[in-house]
Protein backbone atom coordinates (compact mmCIF):
# COMPACT_ATOMS: atom_id res chain seq x y z
CA UNK A 1 0.00 0.00 0.00
CA UNK A 2 2.87 2.40 0.86
CA UNK A 3 4.39 1.64 -2.70
CA UNK A 4 0.89 2.37 -4.37
CA UNK A 5 0.53 5.98 -2.24
CA UNK A 6 4.42 7.19 -3.04
CA UNK A 7 5.25 5.89 -5.95
CA UNK A 8 3.86 8.45 -8.17
CA UNK A 9 4.76 11.18 -5.73
CA UNK A 10 7.86 10.69 -4.23
CA UNK A 11 9.79 13.49 -2.53
CA UNK A 12 11.92 15.70 -4.51
CA UNK A 13 15.54 16.47 -3.17
CA UNK A 14 15.83 20.04 -1.70
CA UNK A 15 17.16 22.48 -4.79
CA UNK A 16 19.55 25.61 -3.76
CA UNK A 17 18.18 28.77 -6.05
CA UNK A 18 20.91 31.20 -6.76
CA UNK A 19 19.62 33.82 -9.00
CA UNK A 20 17.97 36.61 -8.41
CA UNK A 21 15.56 35.66 -10.67
CA UNK A 22 14.79 32.80 -9.27
CA UNK A 23 14.92 34.12 -5.79
CA UNK A 24 12.34 36.76 -6.39
CA UNK A 25 10.06 34.63 -8.52
CA UNK A 26 9.45 32.02 -5.92
CA UNK A 27 9.46 34.53 -3.27
CA UNK A 28 6.47 36.26 -5.10
CA UNK A 29 4.79 33.49 -5.14
CA UNK A 30 4.66 33.24 -1.18
CA UNK A 31 4.04 37.22 -1.51
CA UNK A 32 0.74 36.84 -3.74
CA UNK A 33 -0.92 34.01 -2.29
CA UNK A 34 -0.47 35.14 1.43
CA UNK A 35 1.20 32.60 2.43
CA UNK A 36 2.08 32.91 6.28
CA UNK A 37 5.86 32.80 6.69
CA UNK A 38 7.41 31.32 10.26
CA UNK A 39 10.49 33.26 11.30
CA UNK A 40 13.31 31.49 13.85
CA UNK A 41 16.06 33.26 15.53
CA UNK A 42 19.30 30.83 16.07
CA UNK A 43 20.24 30.48 19.46
CA UNK A 44 15.68 31.33 20.45
CA UNK A 45 13.72 28.68 20.75
CA UNK A 46 9.99 30.92 20.32
CA UNK A 47 8.76 31.28 16.51
CA UNK A 48 7.36 34.45 14.74
CA UNK A 49 4.61 34.88 12.28
CA UNK A 50 5.08 37.12 9.59
CA UNK A 51 4.34 37.63 5.71
CA UNK A 52 6.07 38.92 2.48
CA UNK A 53 4.86 42.12 1.56
CA UNK A 54 7.10 43.43 -1.08
CA UNK A 55 9.73 41.91 -3.47
CA UNK A 56 12.52 44.20 -5.57
CA UNK A 57 14.08 42.29 -8.13
CA UNK A 58 15.70 45.32 -9.77
CA UNK A 59 16.33 47.02 -5.94
CA UNK A 60 17.66 43.32 -4.19
CA UNK A 61 15.16 43.74 -1.45
CA UNK A 62 12.40 42.17 0.08
CA UNK A 63 10.18 43.77 2.69
CA UNK A 64 8.84 41.10 5.96
CA UNK A 65 5.67 42.44 7.97
CA UNK A 66 5.52 42.95 11.69
CA UNK A 67 6.25 39.90 13.79
CA UNK A 68 3.59 38.00 15.47
CA UNK A 69 4.01 38.01 18.50
CA UNK A 70 5.35 41.91 18.28
CA UNK A 71 8.43 41.30 20.62
CA UNK A 72 10.14 39.51 18.09
CA UNK A 73 10.94 42.69 16.06
CA UNK A 74 13.97 43.28 19.19
CA UNK A 75 16.17 40.35 17.97
CA UNK A 76 15.43 41.56 14.32
CA UNK A 77 16.60 44.65 14.75
CA UNK A 78 19.86 43.88 17.17
CA UNK A 79 20.94 41.82 14.40
CA UNK A 80 20.56 38.54 15.49
CA UNK A 81 20.61 35.96 12.52
CA UNK A 82 17.50 34.05 12.00
CA UNK A 83 15.48 31.85 9.60
CA UNK A 84 12.63 32.34 7.48
CA UNK A 85 10.18 29.18 6.25
CA UNK A 86 7.24 28.83 4.20
CA UNK A 87 4.97 26.65 2.03
CA UNK A 88 3.32 27.19 -1.27
CA UNK A 89 1.30 24.38 -2.79
CA UNK A 90 3.53 21.79 -0.79
CA UNK A 91 6.81 23.43 -1.60
CA UNK A 92 8.84 24.68 1.32
CA UNK A 93 10.60 27.67 0.87
CA UNK A 94 13.09 28.92 3.43
CA UNK A 95 16.28 31.01 3.72
CA UNK A 96 18.79 32.48 5.95
CA UNK A 97 18.88 36.49 6.95
CA UNK A 98 22.22 37.66 4.75
CA UNK A 99 21.93 41.13 6.43
CA UNK A 100 20.17 43.30 9.04
CA UNK A 101 16.28 44.10 8.25
CA UNK A 102 15.43 48.08 9.05
CA UNK A 103 11.94 49.60 9.67
CA UNK A 104 10.14 50.66 6.97
CA UNK A 105 7.21 52.75 7.77
CA UNK A 106 6.86 55.56 4.26
CA UNK A 107 3.75 53.20 3.22
CA UNK A 108 0.38 52.28 4.85
CA UNK A 109 1.54 50.19 7.01
CA UNK A 110 4.81 49.33 8.86
CA UNK A 111 7.17 46.32 7.99
CA UNK A 112 10.70 45.10 8.10
CA UNK A 113 12.99 46.06 5.03
CA UNK A 114 16.25 44.43 3.58
CA UNK A 115 18.52 43.03 0.99
CA UNK A 116 17.68 40.06 -1.07
CA UNK A 117 18.28 36.48 -0.08
CA UNK A 118 21.56 35.15 -1.21
CA UNK A 119 20.03 31.78 -1.80
CA UNK A 120 16.75 30.05 -1.10
CA UNK A 121 16.09 26.27 -0.40
CA UNK A 122 12.94 25.24 -2.62
CA UNK A 123 12.03 22.08 -1.26
CA UNK A 124 8.73 19.58 -2.65
CA UNK A 125 8.65 17.51 0.16
CA UNK A 126 4.86 16.16 -0.47
CA UNK A 127 6.16 12.14 -0.27
CA UNK A 128 2.36 11.20 -0.50
CA UNK A 129 -0.69 11.26 -2.96
CA UNK A 130 -2.96 14.18 -1.18
CA UNK A 131 -6.45 13.06 -1.21
CA UNK A 132 -9.39 15.36 -1.21
CA UNK A 133 -12.75 14.37 0.56
CA UNK A 134 -16.09 15.15 -0.89
CA UNK A 135 -18.56 17.79 0.54
CA UNK A 136 -20.84 15.34 1.27
CA UNK A 137 -18.44 13.35 3.01
CA UNK A 138 -16.25 15.16 4.99
CA UNK A 139 -14.81 13.87 8.38
CA UNK A 140 -15.64 15.38 11.91
CA UNK A 141 -11.92 16.15 13.29
CA UNK A 142 -11.36 17.62 16.86
CA UNK A 143 -7.84 19.48 17.98
CA UNK A 144 -7.24 19.61 21.64
CA UNK A 145 -4.58 19.18 24.06
CA UNK A 146 -2.40 21.09 27.08
CA UNK A 147 -2.18 23.89 25.04
CA UNK A 148 -5.96 24.77 24.08
CA UNK A 149 -8.31 26.16 26.98
CA UNK A 150 -10.82 23.84 25.09
CA UNK A 151 -11.24 21.49 22.32
CA UNK A 152 -12.17 22.84 19.22
CA UNK A 153 -13.93 21.22 16.29
CA UNK A 154 -14.15 21.46 12.75
CA UNK A 155 -14.14 19.19 9.18
CA UNK A 156 -10.87 17.53 6.91
CA UNK A 157 -10.55 18.46 3.86
CA UNK A 158 -8.05 16.50 2.55
CA UNK A 159 -4.97 14.22 3.84
CA UNK A 160 -2.08 12.69 3.12
CA UNK A 161 0.49 10.25 4.84
CA UNK A 162 2.16 13.41 5.93
CA UNK A 163 -0.80 15.86 6.92
CA UNK A 164 -4.12 17.32 6.16
CA UNK A 165 -6.37 20.08 5.61
CA UNK A 166 -8.62 21.48 7.95
CA UNK A 167 -11.49 23.64 8.08
CA UNK A 168 -13.40 25.49 11.24
CA UNK A 169 -15.99 27.71 11.55
CA UNK A 170 -15.28 31.09 12.45
CA UNK A 171 -12.24 33.39 13.51
CA UNK A 172 -10.05 30.63 15.78
CA UNK A 173 -6.46 32.28 15.29
CA UNK A 174 -6.39 34.22 18.22
CA UNK A 175 -6.29 30.35 19.93
CA UNK A 176 -3.50 28.49 17.62
CA UNK A 177 -0.21 29.24 17.19
CA UNK A 178 1.76 28.54 14.07
CA UNK A 179 4.70 25.87 14.71
CA UNK A 180 3.04 24.58 17.79
CA UNK A 181 2.37 20.93 18.24
CA UNK A 182 -1.01 20.01 19.66
CA UNK A 183 -0.84 17.00 21.10
CA UNK A 184 -4.66 15.35 20.45
CA UNK A 185 -5.65 15.65 17.08
CA UNK A 186 -8.10 13.02 16.19
CA UNK A 187 -10.34 12.28 12.97
CA UNK A 188 -13.66 10.11 13.11
CA UNK A 189 -12.43 8.20 9.82
CA UNK A 190 -15.08 5.51 8.59
CA UNK A 191 -13.12 2.40 9.78
CA UNK A 192 -12.95 4.00 13.33
CA UNK A 193 -11.23 7.19 15.14
CA UNK A 194 -7.63 7.98 14.63
CA UNK A 195 -5.55 9.69 17.48
CA UNK A 196 -2.27 11.66 16.91
CA UNK A 197 -0.36 14.43 17.83
CA UNK A 198 0.16 17.21 15.09
CA UNK A 199 1.98 20.39 14.44
CA UNK A 200 0.00 23.60 12.83
CA UNK A 201 2.03 24.44 9.59
CA UNK A 202 -0.61 27.02 8.41
CA UNK A 203 -3.48 29.00 9.27
CA UNK A 204 -5.62 31.23 7.64
CA UNK A 205 -8.82 33.01 8.44
CA UNK A 206 -11.22 33.71 5.41
CA UNK A 207 -13.36 36.90 6.58
CA UNK A 208 -15.90 36.58 3.43
CA UNK A 209 -16.71 33.06 4.27
CA UNK A 210 -15.88 33.05 7.90
CA UNK A 211 -14.22 30.52 7.94
CA UNK A 212 -10.64 29.78 9.29
CA UNK A 213 -8.15 27.26 7.26
CA UNK A 214 -5.82 25.28 9.01
CA UNK A 215 -2.81 22.94 7.50
CA UNK A 216 -1.32 20.50 9.79
CA UNK A 217 1.66 18.05 9.95
CA UNK A 218 1.11 15.09 12.02
CA UNK A 219 3.68 14.43 14.47
CA UNK A 220 5.31 11.49 15.88
CA UNK A 221 2.88 9.20 14.52
CA UNK A 222 2.63 5.62 16.01
CA UNK A 223 2.72 2.41 12.75
CA UNK A 224 -0.68 2.12 13.90
CA UNK A 225 -2.19 5.23 13.11
CA UNK A 226 0.01 5.58 9.97
CA UNK A 227 -1.32 2.80 8.67
CA UNK A 228 -5.27 3.92 9.67
CA UNK A 229 -3.81 6.73 7.29
CA UNK A 230 -2.72 4.98 4.50
CA UNK A 231 -5.39 3.45 4.18
CA UNK A 232 -7.79 5.98 4.39
CA UNK A 233 -5.57 8.10 1.94
CA UNK A 234 -5.51 4.84 -0.18
CA UNK A 235 -9.41 4.34 -0.33
CA UNK A 236 -10.07 7.76 -1.10
CA UNK A 237 -7.47 7.95 -4.21
CA UNK A 238 -9.09 4.30 -5.29
CA UNK A 239 -12.60 5.92 -5.23
CA UNK A 240 -10.94 9.22 -6.99
CA UNK A 241 -10.13 6.74 -9.64
CA UNK A 242 -13.05 5.22 -10.39
CA UNK A 243 -14.95 8.25 -10.26
CA UNK A 244 -12.59 9.28 -13.20
CA UNK A 245 -12.97 6.59 -15.35
CA UNK A 246 -16.64 7.10 -14.97
CA UNK A 247 -16.41 10.31 -16.09
CA UNK A 248 -15.03 9.25 -19.34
Amino acid sequence: MSNALTAEDAPQPPKVLTTPLEISGNLRQLQESHDPLIITFHERTQRFQSYLVDVDREGRTIALDEMIPRDGERFLLAGEPFKVEGFHEGVRIAWESNGQLTIDESGDSRCYRGPLPDEVVYHQRRNAFRAALKLAQLVNVELDGEKLKAPINGKLLDISATGCKLRFEGDITGSLQLGQVYDRFAAALPFGKMTAPVELRYLHFEEKISTTFAGIRFHNMSGLVQRQVERFVYQLQREARRFDKDDL
